[in-house]
């Protein structure tokens, strides 16, 4: 089951805090719990990313695209980082999720979602977009 682990962001993440002693000794919490993620053969990938004000959405409107630039208001609605895991189940990645150093010098929150897996479009995936699919997967390795 792959599944991506979402770090929240939070008000010092959309700060954009640096490293300071504190946040020297988090990231070297974290280098080693994703040292045992690869490890254990869960972790596929994963990324900080910038805070929202280095960003910018694009909005879907029939045929209009309408571009905002960051930072975004809602920061709890907003990601700092992710991981692209291969668990087993929900209840493994859990518990993975429970052995991982806060991620923020400030309370925080990590969300787990599962991919949208073939199986998961029913009868709408016919043979050839499967193939399409596979194919584009193929040349993404």
């Amino acid at each position: 089951m792959r599944v991506m682990v979402i770090v929240k962001a939070s008000p010092s993440s959309e700060a954009g805090m640096m490293p300071s002693e504190d946040m020297e000794k988090l990231l070297i919490e974290m280098g080693k719990y994703n040292e045992e993620l690869v490890a254990a053969g869960i972790m596929q990938s994963g990324d900080g990313l910038k805070p929202s004000k280095f960003g910018v959405r694009v909005r879907f409107s029939g045929k209009d695209r309408i571009v905002t630039d960051g930072p975004f208001a809602e920061t709890r609605e907003l990601v700092a980082g992710y991981w692209i895991w291969n668990v087993a189940s929900m209840e493994e990645a859990v518990e993975w999720v429970k052995k991982c150093p806060n991620p923020m010098p400030d309370e925080s929150d990590i969300e787990i979602r599962p991919f949208m897996e073939f199986e998961d479009f029913g009868e709408a995936l016919t043979p050839e977009i499967q193939s399409q699919e596979e194919a584009l997967r193929n040349r993404l390795k």
